[in-house]
């Protein structure tokens, strides 16, 4: 990709988020609704052990194939003044990941995502995706009409770049270690959102998200959410909402 076509790409997309758009329509059928509590910043470790965590309920993902593995996923999430904060946890046997670096096609193998769509008012969102071995995938992606591609971020770089850390239980972080489960915790900075509308969020500030996991084990996909989507989990219309609570 040259300079020149970045350059009219990222121009198109900030013309799509400064034209006077009509709000996209969105169901409500089965819309859950999360309030995230807020917090200091501090470090993540991929353990989730912070006392910030305690002050927060886990959030059970579903199962969308009845027959898929037999295994859990769930969810913690909190906001600060800088950025978001997510714990992502779900039991397992297997570590099917193999990829050794970010930017991979992450979703092809065992991991945790979190798509976060702050303005309904433009078919643009964020998407994260971090793998058992602790590597990730942000992007920008534009949702026109169904087409959708994502875009790496530019010059991320200092507060741009997210932190995170991952963890196993019952076996040791290795490609296809046998192991109880695995957890991601991780810090997304708003400067990261750039150039998206309505952030940084603020308190009864509301944005609509998804959570999801997939699993690889044995060759068998099972995949995981929380707000109930169709074939595609970039499907936004779908997702839940996320209501900011009083700092």
């Amino acid at each position: 990709m040259t300079i020149e076509s970045l350059s009219r790409g990222l121009a198109a997309i900030a013309l799509l988020l400064a034209a006077p758009l009509t709000i996209v329509h969105t169901q409500t059928d089965d819309r859950p609704t999360l309030s995230v509590k807020p917090t200091n910043d501090f470090e993540v470790a991929g353990t989730g052990d912070h006392a910030a965590w305690q002050q927060v309920q886990w959030t059970a993902l579903r199962r969308r194939q009845p027959d898929g593995h037999p295994f859990e996923a769930r969810f913690k999430m909190l906001y600060s003044t800088a950025g978001l904060y997510f714990l992502m946890d779900g039991t397992d046997r297997k570590l099917t990941a193999t990829m050794n670096d970010d930017f991979m096609e992450l979703w092809k193998e065992d991991v945790f995502e979190v798509f976060l769509w702050p303005d309904e008012r433009y078919p643009v969102y964020f998407e994260y995706e971090i793998s058992p071995l602790n590597h990730e995938l942000p992007i920008l992606i534009p949702n026109l009409g169904g087409r959708f591609l994502g875009w790496r971020p530019w010059r991320y770089e200092g507060e741009r770049l997210t932190r995170k850390a991952t963890s196993t239980v019952g076996g040791p972080k290795e490609s296809h270690a046998s192991i109880q489960g695995w957890r991601a915790e991780f810090f997304v900075p708003y400067a990261l959102l750039t150039p998206l509308q309505n952030v940084p969020p603020k308190s009864g500030t509301r944005w609509r998200a998804n959570f999801y996991r997939v699993d690889y084990d044995d060759g068998r996909t099972t995949q995981w959410e929380w707000a109930r989507v169709g074939t595609s989990f970039h499907e936004y219309q779908k997702f839940g909402e996320l209501v900011f609570a009083e700092r």
